[in-house]
């Protein structure tokens, strides 16, 4: 079956814990990219009233981006999820998945990111990356996540790419969000090379908004996951942290560091980071 429209997409605003700019799902006719996370679900399904999603086209299964999409299965039985062949078996069994969030939040799980309920597998549309499917191209773009994927609308010529082009709030810096379990940055550069390669008008990021000067906005993409490596080669904790809150803030993007701090909490990338580098050493 053929999905979505060619209507301009549309952002919705999660607001996330109450805070505006941190999680935007996307609508594309009955496509949403991303829904976010059960804890937002109250604010999406006021927004999907009289226009039930047919598909969640997910670029990943971090709950942020796709917690909710076991509840809005129930809620909209006839949705079909897109997700990654390697995030599969998470949607259908969460319990990994879960618990290796759990160690990350501990007391503040729910509080950020709801009820995780499982998706039927039948609902799944597995992906390998490289796919066509009615208006949308599908590439495989690892480097935040091992099962993070990007959709190209070809209509709009809009790419929707999750985590993989960074975190970029307002007026603020492109920054690289990099936390546990499988950051890999050689990945990453070549999965923005993949992005760029499509020539897209726009790219629409869940953390957050639409953003049109493509070329500046992935060599700063690049840029920012180069230096943050750097900064984490040689750096405690608390340095790269104070690093990566100045960076924000000398970006004119002051106002926005709240929920540049909500959006890549700066302790995880540090630890993703750490992670990687020591994978490599190893």
């Amino acid at each position: 079956m053929s999905h979505s429209s060619s209507a301009e997409p549309e952002l919705i605003d999660l607001m996330h814990l109450g805070r505006a700019n941190v999680i935007g799902a996307w609508r594309l006719g009955d496509v949403i990219v991303d829904p976010g996370p059960s804890s937002c679900l109250s604010e999406l399904l006021a927004a999907l009233v009289g226009r039930p999603p047919r598909v969640l086209a997910l670029t990943h299964i971090h709950l942020d981006h796709a917690g909710a999409a076991g509840s809005l299965v129930r809620h909209f039985p006839d949705a079909e999820v897109w997700v990654h062949e390697r995030g599969a078996a998470h949607l259908i069994d969460p319990s990994k998945l879960l618990a290796s969030a759990q160690r990350l939040y501990g007391d503040e799980m729910h509080r950020l990111w709801g009820d995780v309920l499982p998706v039927p597998a039948d609902r799944l549309r597995v992906l390998g990356g490289g796919e066509v499917i009615g208006e949308f191209a599908v590439a495989y773009t690892p480097g935040h996540a091992s099962h993070h994927v990007s959709y190209l609308h070809r209509p709009t010529r809009r790419a929707f790419t999750g985590d993989v082009t960074g975190v970029r709030i307002g007026r603020g810096r492109v920054m690289a969000p990099t936390p546990p379990p499988d950051i890999d940055v050689e990945a990453w550069h070549a999965s923005l090379n993949l992005i760029e390669a499509w020539r897209p008008l726009a790219l629409s990021l869940t953390h957050f908004g639409n953003y049109e000067d493509v070329a500046d906005h992935l060599l700063a993409a690049r840029t920012a996951l180069d230096y943050e490596r750097e900064l984490a080669l040689d750096c405690t904790e608390e340095r790269f942290c104070a690093a990566i809150r100045a960076a924000v803030s000398s970006s004119g993007a002051a106002d926005a560091a709240a929920a540049y701090e909500q959006a890549m909490p700066p302790a995880q990338s540090f630890s993703g980071l750490r992670r990687y580098l020591n994978r490599r050493a190893n």
